[in-house]
């Protein structure tokens, strides 16, 4: 072998490490604005939770930046192209919103698997849109809503790049999410698994969560803003997130799925926002 080979062959792994540390710094920029953020909030006295009278805590989202949707070959269709788009702050409910807390608000429960801590199924867009109207009205606020698709992604995300917010590596799913189950299994009590960084539980997997935009087939044209996406299909609304009967490449940040908003199923419900 003679010295000039060798000295490529050492060159090699050095590209590669300086490579996957440019990679590495890239996303911790990304998350360290977030908390950068988060921090600045809470200095400034910004609550980080929120509690509302029916017992739903919201988490503080900071604002920020992200790339929603996916590359070429890493996903479906419809979420693509990639693009950036520019989150303001909101609050978002820690857990999916329970069947106490849905019953508490509209005065029965018309999940499939009955069980106060299990979220409420079996609700539609509309029956979401309903609970939503009766706790702005008992509260005398106009803030509570459902959250944007890009919202919803940029939560679910916490600031990773990655299919999951935990990587890339789909056998870690177990450990936060309930997914994959076959026959009547049904959901599970909210919080059993473990939350992404920015403390929300169960954004993959238990139930499908209602957002507010319609149906777009992809993400051309789409606005560099995080608020929901006007015009499309309203025929359909979009869901998020996956349900208790997905498999692993169903339950990830950049899915999309839809339902008529009239329409029930028992793997979808709902997860609450508000806004600042």
């Amino acid at each position: 072998m003679t010295e000039r080979n060798q000295g490529w062959l050492l060159v090699v792994p050095v590209l590669a490490v300086v490579a996957l540390a440019a990679a590495a710094a890239w996303w911790a920029g990304g998350a360290r604005q977030a908390s950068g953020e988060r921090e600045a909030e809470a200095k400034a006295g910004q609550p980080q939770s929120i509690t509302n009278s029916v017992g739903i805590e919201l988490v503080a989202i900071p604002g920020g930046s992200f790339s929603m949707g996916s590359a070429p070959g890493q996903g479906a269709a419809d979420e693509m192209p990639a693009r950036t788009v520019q989150v303001a702050p909101f609050y978002l409910s820690k857990y999916e919103v329970t069947q106490a807390q849905f019953q508490a608000v509209m005065g029965y429960n018309p999940s499939a698997f009955a069980n106060p801590q299990r979220p409420v199924d079996q609700v539609t867009w509309l029956e979401a849109q309903s609970f939503i109207e009766a706790l702005n009205r008992a509260e005398n606020t106009p803030r509570y809503r459902l959250p944007s698709e890009a919202e919803w992604e940029y939560a679910a995300r916490a600031g990773s790049a990655a299919p999951w917010f935990f990587g890339n590596d789909s056998g870690r799913l177990d450990r936060y999410a309930w997914f994959g189950r076959g026959g009547d299994v049904g959901t599970r009590p909210v919080g059993r698994g473990a939350p992404n960084p920015w403390g929300l539980y169960d954004v993959y997997g238990n139930v499908w969560e209602w957002v507010q935009d319609c149906w777009h087939e992809d993400y051309a044209a789409a606005p560099p803003t995080g608020g929901m996406w006007s015009g499309g299909d309203c025929g359909l609304r979009m869901l998020r997130g996956g349900g208790w009967s997905s498999p692993a490449g169903f339950a990830r940040s950049a899915v999309r799925g839809s339902y008529a908003p009239h329409l029930n199923d028992a793997a979808n419900g709902f997860r609450l926002a508000r806004s600042r």
